[in-house]
């Protein structure tokens, strides 16, 4: 009897600490459906400003 509540103090006492690692390990998957859910949280870089460039390539480039 004596091993039996030796046991069990033991897994009483590591089970509080068991119990805050799984949630802070559990706390970002659990966050990341909540931020999906959300449409309003979606990060864009700006728009680049269009300066031309492309064309005067494309003309200086083309062969013929």
């Amino acid at each position: 009897m004596n091993r039996i509540a030796t046991s069990a103090l033991t897994i009483l006492r590591l089970l509080p600490r068991t119990a805050l690692i799984l949630t802070l390990l559990a706390a970002p998957v659990l966050a990341v459906p909540m931020m999906r859910a959300d449409a309003g949280s979606t990060i864009e870089a700006p728009a680049l400003k269009k300066n031309g460039v492309g064309f005067v390539l494309l003309v200086s480039l083309r062969r013929g």
